[in-house]
């Protein structure tokens, strides 16, 4: 979803998206606890439902505090849930004078006047300087092919300076391979600490996301193909 006004467009965190989440989620966590006493008498019955032992405390209880406190306890997990959800999507605010990405409480700003170009690359958006550097790489959550109108036109509401055609410097990518010859060592060890990150969950996120920013200092662009990393040098 996006917002409009006259000195920005927001992209993410739409009053909608909100309500959905914050009405939707502690609703389902309602209707989940209400009904869990009798779910639990349910599922002692089964041999083979998981984690016996608290269910059939759970169904030995009695009383409409049980109910009450499973409600209770459904609609706080829904609400939780749901700030989770928003705390994982990302909100871009395009301005007259920067871009600002918030997510996961990590925000990026760039200004207007450094930006050269701005693109889509897959469900990334991209914003590069004058000598093909990037100055944000972020994932966006749109769905479908809203993002192929909607981020656009926010960019050029503002006036940057947007690629339909992607990144003008994709034919300089090349795989890495471990030790590759064409990068320094600290180059390639940036690369291969990068590629152990991928298997390792949130953890691995933070990492990679780190570690681009390191071998951008180094002077080289990464982008991330199904586990496997493609490079270039800056002009």
């Amino acid at each position: 979803m996006s917002t409009s006004s006259s000195t920005t467009t927001v992209i993410g965190h739409s009053t909608v998206d909100k309500l959905v989440l914050y009405g939707g989620l502690p609703l389902l966590g309602l209707v989940l606890g209400f009904f869990l006493p009798r779910i639990a008498d349910w599922a002692v019955e089964q041999p083979w439902v998981p984690l016996q032992g608290p269910l059939k405390i759970l169904a030995g209880w009695d009383g409409w505090w049980v109910a009450a406190i499973c409600i209770a306890l459904g609609v706080i997990g829904g609400v939780l849930l749901a700030a989770m959800a928003l705390e994982d999507t990302l909100k871009t605010t395009v301005g007259n004078t920067e871009v600002e990405f918030l997510k996961n409480q990590r925000t990026t700003r760039v200004a207007r006047n450094k930006v050269a170009i701005a693109f889509l690359d897959g469900k990334e958006i991209v914003l590069q300087d004058n000598r093909s550097a990037e100055l944000a790489r972020e994932k966006h959550d749109e769905l479908g092919g809203s993002a192929a109108k909607k981020i656009p036109a926010a960019f050029r509401t503002h006036g940057y300076p947007w690629s339909d055609a992607g990144d003008p410097h994709e034919h300089e990518f090349r795989r890495w391979v471990e030790d590759d010859p064409e990068l320094s060592p600290a180059a390639n060890a940036v690369l291969k600490a990068r590629s152990k990150a991928f298997d390792q969950g949130d953890k691995g996120k933070a990492d990679l996301r780190e570690l681009r920013l390191e071998l951008g200092k180094l002077g080289h662009v990464v982008r991330d193909r199904d586990k496997k990393q493609y490079w270039r040098s800056v002009s």
